[in-house]
């Protein structure tokens, strides 16, 4: 059943073009992560530098993402999505050259982080909010996962290619921003495709019917259903823990790879490929398991278990250990915010899904709140005992919520 729901899905064209958008893109943004990592650490030896650039992408989703939600229920929401990916192209055609050239800076990366931040804040809402748009009902579980499955399988090919091109060009100068000059200039290549196969989209997305009501009176609106809506609430708050106590494994894996593991830029490429191996397994998981019951349980489980999964990562010592766990690392990530994503499609009112997509990625603006502390531990002691602070921190959150927040408990409902 689940193999004929993944052919039903991709046979709708408007669907395969979108799903194409999102896979270049989301590939361009892999490849991003390891080649900023790479190169900021190369640049300044600090942990802490390696947050504040984390910081200056996320914090714009935590301002901006609310008025990308009015935007996706106001606007035609392909058109805001090619937008968003045309100016992404360009910035990063900037950003490229100056890396080429030899003039980078720690500063370049944080006003082109907080730009690529803005323009996701303003941008994913939309982009969420089309699929159901796009696929019947039945199938926006096997959609959700097929997006999932998109990102993760960039997850592996877009860091492993992005680290082996940055060490081939370097020829062992691992000083050289020459090679992660030529990665940029590929992610602004990407960037341009996610806008071209969005263009071939016919559907442009469907708008609200004009009530009078201002921006702020819609974002206001979007608070008090959510509010209103204790399961939806309470997956909205399942998706914050993770992203403020996990997802610094993202951030600061690359000083974990030369600091712990004396790893290489191709160590760098193999770690995060086998975290988005593992991830396709968790997605192409969620896609096969629809009729799962008990979906919610099913999600307070794997918070706690991506919470071990997250200190395991802290105690690895090897490349060899540490790609294992962050498989298994990924697998969680990907089951949990599947399961996540796809209960709050079928459950929100089509007249507020972009609202509400909205305020789930506010959530991920709020990673910051544990990049930052997590990275004064790796600076004051080292990065193994931050990451394994930050797993403790992880189980004990869900542990408290479960027990006392009837929201969480009430997710089933």
């Amino acid at each position: 059943m689940a193999v004929r729901d993944i052919a039903s899905t991709l046979r709708m064209r408007d669907f395969r073009m979108l799903w194409a958008g999102s896979f270049a893109a989301s590939f361009a943004m892999n490849m991003q992560q390891v080649a900023r990592g790479w190169l900021v650490y190369t640049l300044t030896s600090s942990a802490l530098d390696l947050a504040w650039v984390t910081l200056s992408f996320m914090l714009p989703m935590a301002l901006f993402s609310l008025w990308g939600g009015v935007i996706a229920d106001r606007l035609p929401k392909r058109r805001v999505i090619i937008a968003a990916q045309a100016l992404n192209s360009a910035a990063t055609v900037v950003l490229a050259a100056i890396i080429y050239t030899g003039n980078v800076t720690f500063w370049d990366f944080i006003w082109i982080g907080a730009l690529n931040g803005t323009v996701l804040a303003l941008s994913v809402p939309a982009r969420q909010a089309f699929v159901p748009e796009l696929i019947p009902e039945r199938l926006i579980f096997t959609g959700m996962s097929l997006t999932t499955t998109a990102w993760n399988v960039s997850r592996i090919v877009g860091p492993a290619f992005a680290g082996f091109l940055i060490a081939w060009v370097a020829a062992g100068d691992t000083a050289s921003a020459r090679g992660v000059g030529i990665v940029y200039f590929i992610i602004a290549a990407l960037y341009l495709v996610a806008a071209v196969t969005t263009v071939l989209v016919s559907k442009p997305g469907n708008v609200k019917e004009r009530d009078g009501k201002g921006p702020l009176e819609d974002i206001a609106d979007g608070m008090r259903y959510v509010r209103a809506n204790r399961p939806i609430f309470g997956l909205i708050v399942l998706s914050v823990v993770p992203f403020v106590f996990a997802m610094p494994v993202n951030a600061l894996l690359p000083a974990f790879n030369e600091d712990i593991l004396g790893g290489g830029p191709e160590d760098l490429g193999l770690l995060m490929s086998a975290m988005g191996g593992g991830a396709i397994f968790g997605s192409l998981a969620m896609a096969s398991m629809g009729g799962l019951r008990h979906k919610g349980r099913w999600l307070l489980a794997t918070c706690v278990i991506w919470g071990v999964s997250t200190l395991a990562v802290g105690l690895a010592q090897t490349v060899l250990v540490a790609s294992a766990v962050v498989a298994a690392f990924g697998w969680l990530t990907a089951w949990n915010m599947s399961l996540n994503r796809g209960l709050l499609q079928v459950r929100v009112s089509d007249r507020m899904r972009g609202r509400v997509m909205s305020i789930d990625m506010m959530s991920h603006g709020l990673m910051p709140l544990g990049v930052i502390p997590i990275g004064f531990l790796a600076e004051r002691y080292d990065i193994a005992v931050a990451l394994i602070c930050a797993g403790s921190a992880f189980v004990l959150a869900i542990a408290a919520l479960a027990l006392f927040s009837r929201s969480v408990r009430g997710v089933d409902t």
